[in-house]
């Protein structure tokens, strides 16, 4: 860890504590995930956006706002529809009259964006135009109406859900737009025991309330951590080399594997993983991270950032698959 010594070490301790009641709390409402709620956490530590995809049922938006809740942070969930316009998401500005005087004047209303954890659920089901309104306070971390910028709020986190099965009517990410995003989840179907235990006690899991276990200025501590963790040369390496191996024109990039890609993952992919592993390594309460950590973020780091190649397509290859292929390569 950095040289700040006994504050980092105690910063890192803290967080261990923490970490163990949010994924108790959690544990009280949604049951199983616990790989999600890994990468959900270390995704939120480094401070990067996040997709989550999975078919419908299981339990996202149901996690998400329990996160938020054991976070004690501000939460909108945002539906995405086709007539959905960027000022129903960043707000507008209103003609308001000003009670005794009379006088009128333009105010700003927030919009839901304004807040600390935006679900924008099925992200994909809205038109570009007001995908990118979303996309720009992503970036930005603020918005601009009428030639005045707000900031948002601090922290601030976006987690957007996609449906992987019905695409009629939606409108995909364009890739540069999906390089915005950190982490791509994807949640799975809950195994055999942890269903019996959903089915058999539904009603006692939504009555549940879940109480706030951090504090602003704690998490605000803990990603300032997470910037201080120190990463060797050797893990640095090790994540260029891998983004490097995605890209079908590099020499980096393994015969069995360039026939299926068609692009590759830029360099904030590299960036990404480096935070990320410095993230699961804090989780995991170790000093700083190894090859492992980088292994472990390269799935959501790298899988919203490969394009499949006619040839990926038509066998049937899948993003994951080529990533698998391309760690037992490194």
């Amino acid at each position: 860890m950095s040289a700040n010594t006994s504050n980092d070490v105690q910063t890192a301790r803290e967080l261990g504590t923490v970490v163990a009641d949010v994924k108790a709390e959690i544990g009280k409402r949604v049951v199983g995930q616990i790989d999600v709620i890994d990468d959900l956490l270390a995704c939120f530590l480094a401070g990067g956006h996040c997709l989550l995809t999975g078919v419908p049922g299981l339990a996202k938006t149901m996690l998400v706002q329990s996160l938020a809740r054991c976070l004690d942070l501000g939460f909108n969930r945002i539906q995405f529809t086709p007539d959905l316009m960027p000022s129903d998401i960043t707000g507008s500005e209103i003609l308001m009259e000003e009670r005794g005087s009379g006088r009128r004047e333009f105010n700003f209303v927030k919009g839901p964006i304004f807040a600390n954890i935006v679900l924008a659920d099925e992200i994909n089901r809205t038109p570009p135009k007001t995908q990118s309104a979303l996309l720009q306070a992503m970036q930005e971390q603020e918005v601009t109406s009428s030639g005045v910028t707000h900031k948002l709020p601090a922290p601030f986190w976006v987690l957007a859900t996609q449906n992987p099965i019905e695409q009629e009517g939606t409108y995909p990410l364009p890739e540069a737009q999906q390089d915005r995003f950190m982490f791509s989840i994807q949640v799975g179907y809950p195994d055999a025991e942890s269903e019996m235990l959903i089915a058999r006690n539904t009603a006692d899991y939504q009555n549940v309330e879940l109480k706030p276990v951090v504090t602003k200025e704690q998490i605000s501590a803990f990603r300032d951590l997470v910037k201080r963790v120190p990463a060797a040369d050797s893990v640095v390496a090790a994540a260029v080399k891998l983004v490097r191996a995605t890209r079908p024109a590099e020499k980096e990039c393994p015969e069995d594997v360039r026939k299926y890609l068609t692009w590759g993952a830029g360099p904030r992919a590299s960036q990404f993983l480096v935070l990320a592993a410095r993230a699961f390594a804090l989780l995991d309460g170790r000093p700083a991270p190894d090859v492992k950590d980088i292994h472990r973020a390269a799935y959501p780091v790298l899988r919203h950032r490969l394009v499949l190649s006619f040839h990926g397509d038509v066998e049937g290859v899948s993003v994951n698959d080529i990533i698998w292929k391309l760690i037992r390569a490194g």
